[in-house]
């Protein structure tokens, strides 16, 4: 059944999400969404709970950083027992929608 869903504050450079009041993500969540900006050239996020890999995300070049990702995870979404951290790599920015 779905839960409520919250965004975290955008990441733009390597560590842990934040909820939008700020709050380190270090607490047991699922994943459920991710909407990325792609930077000028290709890059990833790699999705990271404790020291467990979720999976990675590859983006495509955006010439003018302006092209961007919406991916609905299927079913409930990741499991992120141990916190929610990314790992950026020429992407502009990444929000995860979780609950």
């Amino acid at each position: 059944m779905q839960t409520d869903v919250k965004a975290t504050a955008p990441l733009t450079a390597t560590g842990t999400f934040t909820t939008t009041t700020t709050q380190n993500m270090s607490f047991r969540t699922r994943l459920k969404a991710i909407y990325a900006v792609c930077g000028a050239t290709a890059g990833s996020v790699v999705f990271n709970s404790g020291t467990e890999t979720l999976f990675t995300l590859n983006t495509p070049a955006s010439g003018a950083g302006t092209s961007t990702i919406y991916l609905i995870l299927p079913g409930e979404g990741f499991l992120a027992e141990n916190g929610l951290a990314g790992v950026v790599t020429n992407t502009s920015s990444v929000v995860a929608f979780y609950g």
